[in-house]
C-alpha cells in the first residue's frame, strides 16, 4: 500500500506555502488510496513548540485534510514526534559507524548552526564542506578531541547520484554534492538529514512529496538509505510560494499563517481551491473542498514554476 506523509516543524505557524505541500501530499496519497501520515518533526527541541504542534494540528483539520496515522490518531509506526524517537537516531548511528561512514569533525560551532533543521535548500548551509577533518591522522583527532567534542560527519561517495522527480523530472548531482554532512551535532543534537531519513523508512513511507528547497537534500539521504540498506521512497518536489521579494516565504513577508487567516475570516474551501488553481489542478481560483479534488488528481497535473504571493491575493481569500 502507498503510504505518504505530511511532517511540519513546529517553531511558527504553518503559512500558505506548508499549506500548499501539505494538500498535495495529501492528494497524491488519497487519489492512490493509500495511508497518509501526520508527523512533527520537532527535533529540534529549543525552538519547538508545543503550542504551534496544536495550531498546525486544528489548521489541517480546518482545511479538511486528514491523517490515518499520527497525533491524536496512533498507529503501529509511532512514536510520531521526532523528539521520542531518538533512540532510532542512535541505532542507525551505530550502524553508520559499524560501516566507517562517519567520521569526527572539529570545526567550530558557528560552522554548524543549521544542521538540525529542515535546510531551505544547501545553499543555506553555507559553503560547501571541503573535508577538512575528513582527512585527519588518527593523532590529530586524539589531539583536537582534547580540546572539543566533535560532530559527526558523513562521508559521501564517489558516485554521481541520480533519481527521477514525480514533478521535475530526471535529476542527476555530481560526486560530493554540498560536501560531507553533518548526522550529529558536536551537542548531540541528530541532524535532519538522518532523522528524515530514518523515520521515513521505519514508517514505511513510499511517497515523499515536499518543497523543492528539499531537492538538493534528496541526494544526501539517498546516501544514507543505500549506506543503511534501507528502501527509499520515491520523491517529489512542489515549487514554492514566493513572497513579492522573490524569497522563500518566512516571517519577514508577514502574517500569513493559516490560523490568522481563519481568525480574518478566510474559508477553508476558498484557501484549498486557491492552492489548486496555483499548483494547476484546477482551471479557476473558485471554492472547493479537498476531498472533490481526490478522484482527478495526478502529478502530472503540478504546475513546474514558483508563485509568487503579493498581499492582492492575500486579500481576495478574505471575506469583502
Amino acid at each position: 500500500m502507498r503510504r505518504g506523509r505530511f511532517a511540519p516543524t513546529p517553531s511558527g505557524d504553518m503559512h500558505l506555502g506548508n499549506a500548499k505541500i501539505a494538500l498535495l501530499s495529501w492528494l497524491q496519497i488519497r487519489a492512490a488510496g493509500g495511508q497518509f501520515i501526520l508527523r512533527i518533526e520537532d527535533i529540534d527541541i529549543q525552538r519547538s513548540r508545543a503550542e504551534i504542534t496544536e495550531r498546525i494540528i486544528t489548521d489541517l483539520k480546518w482545511l479538511g485534510l486528514d491523517w490515518d496515522e499520527g497525533p491524536e490518531v496512533g498507529g503501529d509506526y509511532g512514536p510520531y514526534w521526532q523528539s521520542e524517537r531518538l533512540e532510532l537516531y542512535h541505532e542507525a548511528l551505530v550502524k553508520l559507524q559499524a560501516k566507517h561512514c562517519l567520521y569526527p569533525c572539529y570545526c567550530s560551532r558557528a560552522e554548524l548552526l543549521a544542521v538540525a533543521g529542515a535546510p531551505h535548500g544547501l545553499a543555506s548551509e553555507g559553503t560547501a564542506y571541503a573535508g577538512t577533518c575528513r582527512f585527519l591522522s588518527e593523532a590529530e583527532r586524539i589531539e583536537k578531541a582534547k580540546s572539543k567534542t566533535p560532530s559527526l560527519r558523513f562521508a559521501l561517495g564517489e558516485d554521481a547520484t541520480s533519481f527521477e522527480d514525480g514533478i521535475f523530472g530526471p535529476q542527476s548531482f555530481p560526486p560530493g554534492s554540498g560536501g560531507d554532512f553533518i548526522v550529529r551535532r558536536a551537542d548531540g543534537m541528530y541532524s535532519y538529514q538522518l532523522a528524515v531519513t530514518i523515520d521515513d523508512a521505519l514508517m514505511g513511507i513510499t511517497d515523499v512529496l515536499r518543497g523543492a528547497d528539499l531537492l538538493d537534500s534528496t541526494p544526501r539521504q539517498l546516501q544514507l538509505y543505500q549506506a543503511l540498506e534501507l528502501t527509499p521512497p520515491t520523491f517529489a518536489h512542489a515549487p514554492l510560494l514566493l513572497g513579492e521579494d522573490g524569497h522563500r516565504l518566512a516571517k519577514r513577508h508577514g502574517d500569513l499563517g493559516i490560523s490568522a487567516l481563519r481568525t480574518a475570516g478566510a474559508r477553508p474551501e476558498a484557501i484549498i481551491g486557491w492552492i489548486a488553481y496555483i499548483c494547476g489542478i484546477i482551471s479557476k481560483p473558485e471554492p472547493v473542498q479537498a476531498s472533490d479534488l481526490v478522484s482527478s488528481f495526478s502529478l502530472q497535473q503540478v504546475a513546474r514554476h514558483p508563485f509568487i504571493l503579493t498581499q492582492q491575493i492575500i486579500r481576495q481569500l478574505l471575506p469583502s
